[in-house]
């Protein structure tokens, strides 16, 4: 369980083909208090530390994994949004977040308004039922807030963020631009609330 409160971010030093993906990824972490088999998540994924040393750790990326996650994102000389699991106790910034990834979007928007950046998402219509203007929703693992939504004609939807500039220094959203494809995890409590709503349309 996370918050989507980035901690750290890393950088892809490796990625090796092993029956699953091998990878080794660096960070600010002190990996002593970091044990094996503890959950990392990677720009909004959840994954276990399979190897670990100083200042990286490596870990298995099924083809599964792989394949719900953007293109090229496991790539060697990526920078992934790092988070640790969440401790009882620990303070709960954002909200909560399973790191588990729902979906992927695309940027189709990304201006200056004032010291931060408006970025406007687009969404696949599996999802759209999910999102909702000041509801919450994880960006690559970043807990944003959506200002606002719009449903497109095609089911699909484009919300809306605003990256303030210490979002944009602690975090891989700085670096936002057109076409660029990012993970995506709603709401938990959306995902139950639209669960019920269905069963009791039966």
């Amino acid at each position: 369980m996370f918050t989507g409160i980035i901690t750290d971010v890393g950088n892809i030093r490796s990625s090796e083909q092993r029956g699953d993906l091998r990878l080794v990824i660096d960070c600010g972490y002190n990996m002593d208090t970091v044990a094996i088999g503890a959950s990392i998540a990677c720009s909004g994924v959840c994954l276990t530390v399979v190897d670990k040393g100083e200042g990286w750790f490596a870990i298995d990326a099924s083809a599964e994994t792989v394949s719900r996650t953007p293109t090229g994102m496991w790539e060697a000389g990526t920078k992934l949004n790092l988070e640790r699991a969440l401790k009882v106790g620990d303070e709960l910034g954002g909200h909560i977040v399973t790191g588990h990834v729902d979906g992927v979007g695309h940027i189709v928007g990304s201006e200056t308004v004032g010291d931060s950046w408006k970025v406007t998402v687009a969404a696949p219509g599996s999802l759209a039922p999910y999102i909702a203007s000041k509801g919450s929703i994880t960006v690559d693992g970043v807990s944003l807030t959506v200002n606002d939504i719009s449903d497109q004609a095609d089911g699909s939807a484009h919300f809306m963020l605003n990256i303030i500039p210490h979002t944009a220094q602690m975090t891989t959203l700085g670096t936002l631009r057109a076409g660029r494809q990012v993970n995506l995890e709603i709401d938990v409590l959306a995902r139950y609330l639209k669960r019920m709503e269905d069963m009791r349309a039966r």
